[in-house]
């Protein structure tokens, strides 16, 4: 993963954090996207994401 694919993965993960905090989710849709925001903030720590290796995706440049 690059450092913007990281970038945007924390920060969808903040808005989604932020939207529940003011309670403009609520419910199993909050559920669903506070478990979504706990993925992206760990896939952009380890900065892997298995669903990249399965479909053969790399948004990582390699230096030659």
């Amino acid at each position: 993963m690059n450092n913007l694919d990281k970038g945007v993965r924390v920060l969808i993960a903040a808005a989604i954090a932020l939207l529940y905090y003011f309670n403009i989710i609520e419910g199993t849709l909050a559920y669903v996207l506070m478990a979504v925001a706990i993925i992206f903030l760990i896939t952009s720590l380890i900065n892997f994401c298995p669903l990249y290796k399965v479909f053969g995706i790399s948004t990582c440049k390699i230096k030659s």
